[in-house]
């Protein structure tokens, strides 16, 4: 299993305000980077499975949810959370 519980509380802990704060914006954004990144390099060696094709399209409108939101909400963290994780604006 690539997401163990280890590995999300350490996301959490990073990019949250702990590794309880599941709510915040901040720790699913990354969670959902995360989880992109991983679909994403299965999707280079299936290319034809499009049952994931389209749970990735899906993160990724989640994600850009997210950050349509924390623009919003609080630009400062909006930019501080697209430098950390490297997004594209």
């Amino acid at each position: 299993m690539y997401l163990t519980q280890e590995k999300k509380d350490e996301i959490f802990s990073k990019y949250g305000k702990g590794k309880n704060d599941t709510g915040s914006a901040e720790g699913q954004i990354a969670l959902f980077t995360y989880r992109i990144s991983h679909l994403t390099e299965h999707l280079k060696t299936n290319r034809k499975d499009f049952n994931t094709e389209r749970s990735l399209v899906m993160l990724v409108g989640k994600r850009r949810s997210l950050l349509d939101y924390l623009i919003k909400k609080d630009i400062t963290r909006y930019r501080a959370i697209v430098k950390e994780l490297g997004l594209r604006k």
